[in-house]
């Protein structure tokens, strides 16, 4: 792997975030995740993602909550 885990280009998919590599849009784990199923699942329905994107992708995910709920509160306070 690449190390590269999101793709935006206007030309794939009119600029939605994608998997890096593939046509799968980023929305679509958050979708399966929100639904209830597994990663296994999401990663056996699209055979393109590997499943280091997808942990890599969660780990950023929660580096972007934790920052911008530092953010937040700061605001707040």
């Amino acid at each position: 792997m690449s190390g590269k885990i999101i793709h935006i280009d206007p030309e794939i998919l009119g600029g939605t975030p994608v998997f890096f590599g593939t046509r799968v849009p980023i929305k679509n784990l958050f979708d399966y995740l929100e639904t209830g199923d597994s990663i296994e699942t999401f990663l056996n329905d699209f055979e393109g993602v590997q499943k280091e994107q997808v942990i890599k992708l969660l780990e950023m995910s929660q580096k972007l909550i934790e920052t911008s709920t530092n953010i937040l509160n700061e605001n707040f306070a």
